[in-house]
């Protein structure tokens, strides 16, 4: 009775610090120890003429996941800390190894001193430890610990050093121009070029919600670890207080300020909303917030459909068929302005005859999806079947049956 009172008050406590004490939550796993209040970022509520969104930040981006098109944006290139943020690379990385057969799920590793002696965020994992990679991914993605996410970053590259380049090297594939990592944690007391921006944490956000296996863990508002003696809440409360929020990721250091990776999914619509330098937790929330509100007001996912009965059959000169009917290859989902659907118009262009010998799959023609004259999307028209060339006995079989 005594140990659960004390794991029943701790909860208590964690839940208390992280929705009371704005950006002083940091043993929940935002990436240092508690800034000092002269360290505070000063932040500026930036007003978008556009778009009449305010969000207290020194930057921000809103980004469609399905597509990358930015939404809304502000500073989105500038060259700021992120913080904890950082870990959505470390994750992203782990995903990676564990989608490619390189480390599993059900693997225990065992603490080296290096991952012990992350200081910030962490669950105190001692040298010679052992955890599951699936525990330690719960400890990284809803504590955001530090000594979690260097355990697995050593995992995958055998060294935290090797892991980091990993790391900067699968930004430049993602086309993260603005962005160096120093570390796997976001720890910055020693750093001055552990640095990225807005834009460059929502691309890298969209490569980790590719994996389905990420809200497993993002999804989680509290759970426990070591067979329920330690307890741990997700530092980042849009999960359990905002409609439709899926993750993902918050860090706090005196340089960076408060910041967060948010993501969300409303009726198909998947948006991130990044805010970096924030000047305390509630301007952190309430940006992203807004951001994500923003997005779902305003746009909407239009799903394309081709009615067969509005396909017409292509006539076939010297084939065994005389006619071949048309498929449209696989149409891809559109971002559009939340209404404009009903305006949208589809047009279709397919040739009126094709000589024989036609291959499955061959295009004969395209569809086009317009809106106020403006090309949104279009997709092949291609043969259902393949037809081939009229043989002797079929040209003589038609001969015969038209003359008798």
């Amino acid at each position: 009775m005594k140990t659960y009172g004390k794991n029943l008050l701790a909860v208590l406590l964690s839940c208390l610090l992280a929705f009371c004490a704005p950006c002083l939550f940091f043993a929940a796993g935002d990436g240092a120890d508690r800034p000092e209040p002269g360290q505070m970022p000063v932040t500026v509520e930036t007003l978008n003429p556009e778009t009449g969104l305010a969000v207290n930040a020194k930057a921000y981006a809103l980004m469609d996941l399905n597509t990358g098109t930015l939404l809304a944006a502000e500073n989105e290139n500038e060259l700021l800390y992120p913080a904890s943020v950082t870990k959505v690379m470390t994750l992203l990385l782990v995903c990676e190894a564990i989608r490619d057969g390189r480390l599993s799920l059900d693997a225990t590793l065992t603490c080296s001193d290096t991952a012990a002696a992350k200081g910030g965020s962490q669950i105190w994992l001692e040298p010679g430890e052992q955890m599951t990679v699936r525990e330690l991914l719960k400890a990284a993605f809803v504590y955001s610990a530090n000594d979690a996410c260097c355990l697995l970053g050593e995992a995958v590259a055998g060294s935290e050093e090797a892991f980091v380049n990993e790391m900067n090297r699968k930004a430049e594939a993602l086309g993260m121009t603005n962005t160096h990592f120093d570390n796997c944690t976001g720890l910055d007391d020693d750093t001055t070029t552990h640095l990225t921006t807005a834009y460059d944490v929502a691309l890298m956000s969209r490569a980790l919600m590719r994996f389905d296996m990420v809200r497993d863990y993002t999804g989680i508002w509290m759970d426990e670890l070591r067979g329920g003696k330690t307890q741990i809440v997700n530092t980042n409360r849009l999960i359990r207080y905002y409609k439709g929020a899926t993750g993902l990721k918050t860090g706090t250091t005196g340089k960076a300020g408060c910041c967060i990776s948010a993501t969300a999914e409303r009726d198909g619509l998947g948006l991130v909303a990044v805010v970096l330098g924030a000047g305390n937790s509630n301007d952190r929330f309430n940006g992203a917030r807004a951001l994500l509100d923003h997005g779902f007001a305003n746009y909407e996912i239009y799903r394309p459909e081709v009615p067969a009965e509005r396909l017409p059959e292509v006539a076939v000169s010297h084939g065994e068929e005389k006619s071949v009917a048309l498929l449209p290859e696989q149409l891809r989902e559109q971002l559009i302005r939340k209404g404009q659907g009903s305006a949208i118009e589809m047009r279709i262009e397919a040739a009126e005859t094709v000589e024989a010998p036609v291959e499955a799959g061959q295009k004969l023609g395209t569809v086009r999806f317009v809106s106020d004259g403006e090309e949104l999307l279009s997709c092949d028209l291609i043969a259902a079947s393949a037809v081939p060339k009229l043989g002797f006995w079929t040209a003589l079989t038609r001969i015969l049956a038209h003359v008798f």
